[in-house]
């Protein structure tokens, strides 16, 4: 079995991903050693007796932004020479698919949890390899998205998953949205499961699957398709 995939997510509300990371896929993942995930609490890279970890903005404003030296300090302390150090914003590249994929064949990533207004700009600048956005929203801190993107990428790691087609065959994996699912009973209050799909003849279903998938994806998410996927 290959190392696990180490993840530090740094921020001042490490508690908030107990749940996530004890429960479901993600706690069978930890237990497997598929994934290894450490919550760093940013705090305690500060040096004054408040533990302030943010400040006043230069030139007015309101809010406050996040102090650079710490969240330095945190990440110099985990970091290896081929860790990605992802900061989670609104201002990053749009998290997909092909995005979690790429992550999902990293040793080591680096999650810093912003809050307040923001990040010091020299953390940008001179720490930060990825910058990752979930949405064009807003959220209260960086926590949630990346507990997000970590749920994302380690259902690509070999062997988390029960099946090995079912990281594959679910939407956005093949550039369209996933097909409709039917389990029993057959007829449920007047609606019908497809007749192909109680046929036992795998090549319909199997185009059918496909027909479908291009069809919900035309109808619900067009901006998806490509002169291949269409």
């Amino acid at each position: 079995m290959s190392a696990p995939l180490k993840m530090d997510v740094i921020t001042i509300f490490p508690r908030m991903l107990d749940g996530v990371l004890g429960e479901s896929m993600l706690k069978r993942a930890a237990q497997a050693g598929h994934i290894a995930v450490r919550t760093i609490n940013l705090r305690d890279f500060t040096t004054d007796t408040h533990r302030t970890t943010d400040d006043r903005p230069y030139g007015g404003g309101p809010g406050m932004v996040m102090k650079p030296d710490p969240i330095f300090q945190a990440v110099e302390s985990v970091k290896e020479s081929d860790s990605r150090v992802i900061l989670m914003t609104p201002q990053g590249r749009r998290f997909d698919q092909a995005y979690a994929k790429s992550l999902a064949q990293a040793d080591h990533l680096i999650f810093v949890c912003g809050h307040y207004e923001g990040v010091d700009e020299r953390v940008r600048e001179l720490l930060v390899t990825d910058e990752i956005s979930i949405g064009d929203y807003v959220l209260t801190n960086g926590v949630l998205p990346a507990a997000v993107v970590i749920d994302a990428v380690t259902r690509l790691i070999p062997g988390v998953l029960g099946h090995v087609e079912s990281a594959t065959d679910e939407s956005f994996s093949q550039g369209l949205l996933e097909y409709p699912q039917y389990t029993r009973p057959p007829e449920f209050r007047g609606m019908q499961v497809p007749e192909v799909l109680l046929s036992g003849n795998h090549e319909a279903v199997r185009e059918w699957r496909v027909r479908q998938a291009r069809e919900r994806t035309r109808h619900r998410r067009p901006d998806m398709l490509t002169d291949e996927a269409g």
